[in-house]
C-alpha cells in the first residue's frame, strides 16, 4: 500500500503585525528532499476551503511537499471555528499585508526547524506558488520581487488588484470608511476598510501585475482557467499571457471558478475539474523545476 502522508501544522508570524496565523504541509516521508508546492487562496477563501485537504494529499502522492496558509487577516482566528468569524480582522486586510505574509511563509520554510518539516524532505531549490483566484495575483507579485520562488501557477486568476471600483463607490467609501460584500456562501456582510484603497494608491508598483509581469518576473509560469469561470472571467487569463507570451496557458473547457469544489467538500476525492488543474500543475511543475 502506498504510504499516507504527513500532515504538519505550524504558526506563522510576520513582522508586519502582531496577529497569529497558521499554516499546514503534507508530504510523504521518504527521508528523501521534494519539490515545494505553496498554495495560496483567494479571497473569502481559507486554506482548509472545500477541498484543499484532498488536494493537499493529491500532491504529497505525486512526491511534492504541499504547505498552504491562512492569510493573516483573512478573518479567520487561530483555535477558532475554521470558519470566517473574525470580521474586523477581515476589514482591515490588504494587498500589501497578504504579500507579506507569504514572505513569511517563505522565510519560516529556509528557516531550518522552524516549520517542523524534516530539512530531508524538502528541496527549497524547487520551490514553487500556485495561487487560485485573488491568491492568483498575489504569487505572481510575490514572485516577481523574491528570487527564492523558482515557478508559478495560477487558477482562475485575476489580473489587477483592483477589481474596477467605479467613482461613486469610490466616493462613498471614502465618506463612510467602509464597504460590505456578501459572503454569499454564509450570507455574512464582509467590511472592507477603506484603508485597502490607501495601501493600494501607496505601493501602486509593487501590487502593479501588469508591470511585474512584464518586467520583473523571470520564474516559468503556467496559467490555468476555465472557460465557464463565473467569477474571474477567461479574459484574465489572455490579458496575463499577453504580458508574459513566454508563459503556458491552459484552458480547461467546462470548468468554473472553484474547480468544482464548494464547502464543505465532504468526498475523499477530488473533484474531476480540480483534479484537471492539478494534473496540469503538477506536469508543468516536474518540467521546469
Amino acid at each position: 500500500m502506498p504510504q499516507q502522508p504527513v500532515r504538519l501544522d505550524f504558526p506563522l508570524s510576520c513582522a508586519r503585525h502582531s496577529r497569529p496565523f497558521m499554516a499546514d504541509a503534507r508530504y510523504v516521508p521518504t527521508g528523501q528532499p521534494k519539490p515545494v508546492v505553496v498554495f495560496v487562496h483567494g479571497f473569502k477563501g481559507f486554506k482548509d476551503w472545500g477541498h484543499f485537504n484532498v488536494l493537499a494529499d493529491w500532491f504529497a502522492g505525486q512526491g511534492f511537499v504541499f504547505v498552504k496558509l491562512n492569510l493573516s487577516h483573512n478573518g479567520l482566528v487561530v483555535g477558532g471555528t475554521g470558519d470566517l468569524e473574525d470580521l474586523d480582522a477581515f476589514g482591515r486586510n490588504n494587498f500589501s499585508l497578504e504579500l507579506d505574509d507569504i514572505g513569511a511563509l517563505l522565510d519560516c520554510l529556509h528557516t531550518p526547524g522552524q516549520s517542523g518539516i524534516p530539512a530531508a524532505e524538502m528541496d527549497l531549490a524547487r520551490l514553487a506558488l500556485v495561487g487560485h483566484s485573488r491568491g492568483g495575483g498575489l504569487v505572481l507579485l510575490k514572485a516577481a520581487e523574491d528570487a527564492r520562488v523558482r515557478a508559478v501557477v495560477t487558477w482562475a486568476a485575476i489580473s489587477n488588484v483592483n477589481p474596477g471600483w467605479p467613482e461613486h463607490l469610490m466616493q462613498q467609501w471614502q465618506q463612510q470608511g467602509v464597504f460590505h460584500v456578501e459572503n454569499s456562501r454564509t450570507g455574512q456582510q464582509l467590511p472592507m476598510h477603506y484603508q485597502i484603497v490607501e495601501d493600494y494608491h501607496q505601493n501602486r508598483l509593487r501590487l502593479d501585475i501588469r508591470h511585474n509581469l512584464r518586467r520583473k518576473l523571470r520564474q516559468p509560469l503556467l496559467i490555468v482557467h476555465g472557460d465557464q469561470d463565473e467569477t474571474v472571467p477567461l479574459a484574465r487569463a489572455h490579458e496575463l499571457h499577453s504580458w508574459k507570451p513566454t508563459a503556458a496557458l491552459q484552458v480547461l473547457p467546462g470548468v468554473t471558478h472553484n474547480f468544482g469544489g464548494a464547502h464543505p467538500w465532504p468526498k475523499a476525492e477530488l473533484p474531476a475539474e480540480a483534479l484537471q488543474a492539478a494534473e496540469a500543475t503538477a506536469d508543468f511543475l516536474r518540467r521546469v523545476l
